[in-house]
């Protein structure tokens, strides 16, 4: 079964949707590995800041079966889809990896670009997954984070840790 990396992210009712995205993908996928919540600025557009993690699953479904699970939670938690990328979510799951495939599988081009682009991605992947692998890359998330964080910062992609969630607890920053 290979390892999928889960981006989450919300900044519309930002808790509950957190809250209910974790509960429906454990429900989907068992054991999640879950990074820290983060806070950062709306990238792209003017908005309310989102909250974001990364969720580690371990599944035999094949990429368009996660990807069809993936949208059906947005879509319970209210998900508007429209033709602004950049736009307030109430939720937003994006697949990052799917074990070391490199390429496109079931019309998904993986790894996604956004891991080497956005702090919110980057960040809580190489949190949970340090000495992984980027499958395109061919970099550890660690080395990448040192490497490409920094420059992210300076271009004013800010990240605040505001803890673990664990159990259904929400963090206390």
């Amino acid at each position: 079964m290979p390892r999928c990396w889960l981006s989450i992210g919300s900044n519309q009712d930002r808790e509950a949707c957190i809250r209910g995205a974790i509960d429906d993908l454990s429900s989907a996928f068992g054991d999640l590995i879950l990074s820290n919540v983060y806070e950062s600025p709306a990238e792209g557009f003017a908005g309310e800041p989102f909250l974001n993690l990364v969720a580690g699953i371990d599944t035999s479904m094949s990429v368009g079966e996660i990807d069809r699970t993936l949208r059906a939670i947005e879509d319970a938690h209210g998900r508007l889809r429209g033709p602004d990328k950049f736009a307030p979510r109430t939720l937003d799951i994006d697949l990052l990896t799917y074990g070391q495939a490199s390429g496109t599988l079931d019309g998904r081009e993986l790894p996604r670009d956004e891991i080497l682009r956005y702090a919110f991605v980057l960040g809580p992947l190489a949190e949970v997954a340090p000495d992984e692998v980027h499958p395109g890359a061919g970099l550890s998330f660690r080395h990448l984070s040192e490497e490409l964080m920094p420059r992210l910062a300076r271009a004013g992609q800010r990240l605040r840790v505001l803890g673990h969630y664990r159990d259904g607890a929400w963090p206390n920053p």
